[in-house]
């Protein structure tokens, strides 16, 4: 939409076809963000957003510098859609509304040259000369000069997604990277977490492997999800499964400062249970399910607590362990992996291998952090795209 939208205001004797397989655009966009599109990123410093990406980071630095996060503010607003900032960074349309993005386009498509053509489906896609052909389902054809494939990726596949575009490209020589998940929720083999399901954390360091992340989890019946979570997957895509997670409940304090402080609260309350000392560093249900885990009675006295029952619960606090069987789908659902970005031109968005062709947003080898990060390099790609394609006055798809 925005490669196709920069086109429209930018070259506008140009005649653009914009092929959708839904009857109405932007399902992805809509449903994003729990429904409300967590458009973009309320951070302002490049550098610092650009830390948000795993992979292609370096490649969507010219991209996020032509059309950075302040800029996809403006541009909305300017479309008729004032968004905000929320506390943690995330930006929003003011109405809460993830359909009035997707109106803003609809808008401007209708006072443009462009042919939408809904409920139409790419089947292949041919090299003519100088020329492509794109061949669709119900047999109509249609000859351009120019091809930008935003097909995304293999993510929540009832909105489109099928992955077909990686197809188109490798047609037209380009390879495609390892595909993985990215940004999902653990499910874990362990039966004892799902008695903490709701249960919830502000700051938890979370490893796998050599990747770790920290910040907010919820513990779910399946596992456990949240930000850091997903960031944490999103980093650890590759790695096979199943896979140990360690958890550190406490990752402002050492193992010493951990052990110091309960035992200073069992000298002061040496009658009180165990577990209810436990809540220093827990909520009830966990601190429960950590003395059943470090075999520890629940109706134990602080005064009756030996050092073996102490190294065990520090451990417990400092570095519990589960094991991750698999992902379950997270509301920011992406694809890791994609078009090779040694292939594909990043001040142009233009392949290396097949001029004419263009790519943007997930079908290349790039991801995000869940944040508005994915959205935002859906629209600084698109944008970059659409101004390459825009210096000729030619007919494009």
């Amino acid at each position: 939409m925005m490669a196709a939208a920069t086109i429209c205001e930018s070259a506008q004797a140009a005649e653009v076809y914009l092929i959708e397989r839904n009857p109405k655009l932007g399902f992805k966009v809509v449903i994003s963000g729990g429904g409300r599109c967590n458009v973009t990123t309320g951070f302002r410093d490049l550098p610092v957003v650009l830390k948000k990406y795993p992979r292609g980071a370096r490649f969507l630095k010219t991209a996020m510098y032509e059309f950075p996060p302040d800029a996809v503010y403006a541009w909305m607003k300017a479309h008729g859609v004032p968004l905000k900032i929320e506390e943690d960074g995330r930006v929003f349309p003011v109405s809460n509304k993830g359909s009035d993005i997707v109106a803003a386009f609809e808008n401007l498509f209708q006072k443009s040259k462009l042919n939408i053509l809904y409920k139409s489906t790419a089947m292949d896609l041919e090299k003519k000369g100088d020329a492509f052909v794109v061949h669709l389902k119900d047999g109509v054809s249609i000859e351009v000069d120019k091809v930008v494939l935003t097909t995304g990726g293999q993510a929540y596949k009832q909105t489109g997604s099928l992955g077909d575009g990686y197809r188109f490209a490798k047609k037209m020589g380009h390879k495609i990277t390892d595909l993985a998940a990215s940004l999902g929720a653990f499910t874990v083999e362990e039966a004892w977490m799902k008695s903490l399901s709701g249960l919830s954390f502000e700051e938890v360091k979370l490893k796998i492997g050599k990747h770790e992340f920290s910040g907010p989890i919820l513990f779910t019946h399946k596992g456990i999800t949240g930000p850091a979570v997903f960031a944490l997957q999103s980093l650890s895509a590759y790695e096979p499964l199943p896979a140990k997670l360690h958890l550190d409940f406490c990752p402002e304090l050492s193992y010493e400062e951990v052990r110091l402080k309960l035992e200073q609260e069992l000298k002061e309350s040496p009658k009180k249970l165990f577990k209810n000392s436990l809540g220093l560093f827990a909520a009830k249900s966990l601190a429960l399910e950590m003395t059943r885990l470090c075999e520890i009675d629940e109706e134990k006295p602080n005064m009756e607590v030996s050092k073996k029952d102490m190294n065990k619960t520090v451990e417990f606090l400092k570095n519990a362990q589960v094991t991750v069987t698999g992902l379950s789908a997270g509301e920011e659902f992406v694809t890791a992996g994609g078009v090779d970005l040694s292939e594909v031109d990043s001040k142009t968005m233009e392949s290396k291998i097949c001029p004419g062709l263009y790519f943007a947003g997930e079908i290349l080898d790039v991801d995000g952090f869940t944040g508005g990060y994915n959205l935002q390099c859906a629209w600084a790609t698109g944008r970059l795209a659409g101004l390459a394609i825009s210096e000729h006055n030619i007919s494009l798809k």
